[in-house]
């Protein structure tokens, strides 16, 4: 238990470097190549902090433990909102700019609504991923064309006062990759630790999945939301949310089923997928805009969160 412990705080620590890198890298890339942050957040950072997601669950698909895989992707979707968001606007209330998250709030609201649909038959097998995938590209594709037009060259700045100066572009590609493989080792360690002390508890796969893995695997996007905020880079938090949302059911859920058919069963997942939907529209309001999402909404979102855990954690007593 010690040894799982110091693996733990092990896990913790190269996901907080790895962030601090990874967000910096990112930052300067936005500023080199004319991008917009949002777009990184949407983009590169939401599918660079969804890869512990990607892994767990191909890794849990694979080994046939679909509740993993499931949980987890629906757990980390519930964090994201309830964790991540609530959080960051405690330390860092972020700015949601309206204009530029007209297309991506209903695609959000589409990927929650496809998790049932694509499991209307139990399970999400090759066919279905393959759909899932394409519809991940199409998204990235479309939202990085879609949102340097609606902001040009404007919206490459920062948020606050915090913004860095421009880096070189080896440095940038450097800091981004190395910061990208800390989070991904980062997440491994935790998650592997943390679920080899749950299952010792006798948690089930499902309430493991839906709690301790995804927390561990949303920990990349809990690290890089919160350096975003605090550097003032508020519109990469934002963007990270709403894009890992999104490519945790298109991507994530796309590749594990690709790799190895995804079961599950849509009355096991009822009270799961009410805290997916759930939340997802707290998330669609919040993020109206242009505002910024305020500490209050940030406590309330918390708050919800840990109400949700504690029934979750009651029910697998």
């Amino acid at each position: 238990m010690l040894i799982l412990t110091g693996l733990i705080l092990l896990g913790l620590t190269l996901l907080v470097v790895g962030a601090e890198w990874f967000v910096r890298g990112a930052a300067s890339l936005a500023r080199a190549f004319g991008v917009p942050p949002i777009v990184i957040g949407l983009t590169v950072v939401a599918y660079g902090t969804s890869m512990p997601e990607l892994v767990v669950s191909a890794v849990a698909a694979l080994e046939g433990s679909s509740a993993i895989a499931l949980g987890n992707v629906v757990g980390s979707n519930i964090a994201n909102i309830g964790l991540i968001l609530g959080i960051t606007a405690l330390v860092s209330p972020p700015l949601v700019d309206g204009s530029l998250l007209r297309f991506e709030l209903p695609v959000l609201a589409a990927s929650a609504l496809l998790l049932p649909l694509m499991l209307y038959d139990g399970a999400i097998g090759r066919f279905d991923a393959a759909l899932l995938l394409l519809g991940a590209a199409a998204f990235t594709v479309f939202t990085v064309r879609s949102t340097r037009e609606a902001v040009g060259d404007q919206g490459v700045q920062p948020d606050g006062e915090a913004a860095a100066p421009p880096r070189r572009l080896a440095v940038a590609i450097a800091l981004t990759v190395v910061g990208l493989g800390l989070l991904f080792v980062g997440g491994r360690v935790f998650v592997n630790a943390a679920t080899e002390i749950a299952t010792r508890f006798g948690i089930s796969e499902r309430v493991i999945g839906l709690t301790i893995v995804a927390v561990g695997t949303s920990l990349p996007e809990l690290a890089a939301s919160l350096v975003a905020a605090y550097r003032g880079f508020s519109s990469i938090a934002i963007g990270n949310v709403l894009g890992s949302n999104i490519f945790n059911i298109v991507f994530v859920l796309g590749g594990a089923g690709l790799i190895s058919p995804v079961a599950g069963d849509l009355r096991a997942l009822r009270f799961d997928l009410f805290l997916l939907f759930a939340f997802t529209g707290v998330a669609i309001v919040a993020m109206r805009g242009p505002r910024r999402i305020s500490r209050t909404e940030g406590a309330l979102m918390l708050a919800g969160y840990a109400t949700a855990m504690y029934v979750l954690s009651a029910g697998a007593r």
